[in-house]
């Protein structure tokens, strides 16, 4: 049997779309509060048929951060796909995440290595990744350097990555997969996905940002190939393309019929705008729409190299545009 953590997000819901489709079982944990509601509409977008799939998995209420409860969890579990992390740019989320992505890693992983897990997927991210001097494209070997740009999401997955790692020199049959900013439907309210939502509404402005995106299905694809393989003990870098946000925004205008982006904030007027709202949102008690964090990282230009990925399996992702294309279509649907 399988176990799937994060089965209630973005990419967890299309693992587990992916896995139960192709007649595995599968295990899913989700926190007693959390709702498994939008993993149910993903299923939607690819099946007719899709209660039967999703009534397949196990679901199971458990905490990561409870080792005994995890323990449980796993008793016959064969392969783990850990997907699940806190994600969040507003610094009032930074010491959980912290906390959760890097100890709650650490006990899944004590755990697995105990049990002698047959082989365990860590989702991690190109956040870990050092950046390349003079922009140049970042791959595997580009190890993490301490910066002040580095995120606090990229220094929880960072620790995390730690703890694989060290279970990999413990006993550990593991792999890691890093993939790039992972475009996807349905959570259109936030995250990635809440880039199709700002250009529904009219989005105005860009940044002259790049950096790597990839299409959700094709980094569950990877995760499950990798999984079938005899690989272990690497790294791969999961991203389609190296983009500006502002292609990436004119290919959501495209494909929504909504007018492009066509003003662009110098890297000087982000830095304004990330501190007019921090003080907008305290005065109104309300989280910015806008943080610093979030500022800085669509100025700056990120680029990676997916040849190791495409060599070892011979992997083909698809287009960006197509990506954007299919996930706009989702997005019209659900906008009637």
């Amino acid at each position: 049997m399988i176990l799937v953590t994060g089965g209630t997000g973005l990419l967890g819901s299309h693992l587990l779309f992916d896995l139960v489709s192709s007649g595995k079982s599968v295990r899913a944990i989700k926190r007693k509060t959390s709702d498994t509601g939008m993993a149910k509409k993903i299923f939607s977008y690819y099946s007719d048929k899709a209660d039967e799939l999703f009534g397949k998995i196990e679901w199971v209420d458990a905490d990561i951060m409870d080792f005994v409860a995890m323990d449980d969890v796993l008793e016959g579990i064969d392969e783990v796909f850990h997907a699940g992390a806190v994600v969040s740019f507003y610094p009032k989320d930074h010491k959980a995440m912290l906390k959760v992505n890097i100890e709650g890693t650490a006990n899944l992983v004590n755990l697995c290595t105990e049990r002698k897990i047959r082989k365990f997927c860590y989702v991690s991210s190109v956040a870990v990744l050092g950046r390349a001097v003079n922009d140049g494209v970042s791959d595997e070997t580009t190890y993490w350097q301490p910066s002040k740009k580095n995120s606090v999401y990229g220094q929880s997955k960072y620790g995390a990555e730690r703890e694989i790692w060290r279970g990999m020199e413990e006993g550990l049959n593991a792999y890691i997969i890093n993939p790039s900013v992972i475009l996807g439907p349905g959570f259109w309210g936030g995250g990635n996905s809440g880039l199709f939502s700002l250009v529904w509404k009219g989005l105005k402005y860009y940044t002259r940002g790049i950096n790597g995106f990839v299409d959700v299905r094709d980094v569950a694809k990877a995760m499950i190939l990798l999984m079938d393989s005899d690989i272990s003990k690497e790294r791969f870098i999961v991203s389609a393309e190296n983009c500006s946000y502002q292609k990436i925004f004119e290919y959501m205008a495209k494909y929504l019929g909504k007018p492009a982006p066509s003003i662009n904030v110098p890297n000087a007027m982000t830095g304004i705008a990330w501190r007019v709202e921090a003080l907008r949102s305290f005065i109104m008690g309300t989280l910015p729409e806008v943080t610093k964090e979030m500022a800085t990282t669509t100025t700056m230009v990120y680029t990676y190299s997916n040849e190791k990925i495409r060599k070892a399996l011979g992997f083909e992702f698809r287009p960006v545009e197509q990506s954007i294309k299919d996930f706009s279509e989702f997005f019209l649907k659900d906008h009637k």
